[in-house]
């Protein structure tokens, strides 16, 4: 039997999901939200066995790179934005900075800066679609702990100078994600 373990960064994004989910709040960031989800896995599922039925299901609002991305999104890769590939490649080591995941939409791409326009996002157009700050660290935690995980995301916005009005955006993210939620059979 699949137990879902529903993990949302900030309290805002869960606003309407239904009572009764086995909800995590991460926080914000991926430091966080690695930490909070080793913990919320090695709680439920302590040994190896028993996380076979464990299901995370990582739900939050994204930033959108092109225009033509909007609505519900379940990535097929997430990689963390913050890592210099190319200085790791010249200092002789192998970035293992590429999660696959079983969604099948755009590439995630998570970092610990919150991306409002400018040259961090124009540096970001090559390598990822959708920009959050929690997605590489859960994939990550998620992969070494065995668990097996599907994320569920809703663009709030463009990742530009208008995503700093993320607080009155984020309610119509929590709409969709509690509506995707519940479409979804897990």
């Amino acid at each position: 039997m699949t137990r879902p373990l529903v993990l949302v960064a900030h309290a805002a994004e869960a606003a309407h999901l239904p009572d009764d989910l086995d909800l995590v709040l991460t926080g914000v960031g991926m430091v966080q939200a690695a930490y909070a989800t080793t913990r919320a896995i090695l709680e439920r599922a302590p040994r190896t066995e028993q996380r076979a039925e464990l299901l995370v299901v990582n739900l939050g609002s994204v930033g959108a790179l092109h225009a033509h991305l909007e609505g519900i999104h379940e990535p097929s890769a997430v990689i963390n934005r913050d890592v210099d590939e190319d200085m790791l490649r010249a200092l002789g080591f192998t970035p293992h900075n590429r999660i696959a995941l079983d969604g099948d939409g755009p590439v995630l791409g998570t970092g610990d800066a919150f991306v409002a326009g400018g040259p961090a996002r124009e540096l970001l157009l090559d390598r990822c679609e959708l920009v959050d700050m929690e997605g590489f660290a859960i994939a990550y935690a998620c992969r070494e702990l065995g668990v097996r995980l599907r994320m569920i995301k809703h663009v709030s916005d463009a990742a530009d100078e208008r995503a700093l009005a993320w607080v009155d955006l984020v309610d119509l993210s929590a709409q969709a994600l509690a509506r995707a939620y519940a479409d979804r059979v897990f």
